[in-house]
C-alpha cells in the first residue's frame, strides 16, 4: 500500500485516477460481479434508498 501511495504522490491525483481506471478495468474483467460490486460499495458506501444506484450495472 505504501508503494501505491508513493506513486500517487509522485504523479499527482489526476494522472493516478486515469492510470487506476485502466488497471481497474483489467482487474474487473478478471473477477466476478459479486467482487466488483463489493469493491464499489466499499469505495462509495452503501447505496441505501438511492434509486440512481439501482440503475448502475457493472
Amino acid at each position: 500500500m505504501d508503494e501505491i501511495q508513493e506513486v500517487i504522490d509522485r504523479i499527482g491525483p489526476e494522472a493516478a485516477l486515469s492510470k487506476l481506471g485502466v488497471v481497474l478495468r483489467d482487474l474487473f474483467s478478471q473477477v466476478n460481479e459479486e467482487l466488483r460490486l463489493s469493491f464499489v460499495v466499499s469505495l462509495i458506501g452503501e447505496a441505501g434508498a438511492d434509486k440512481v444506484a439501482s440503475l448502475v450495472h457493472l
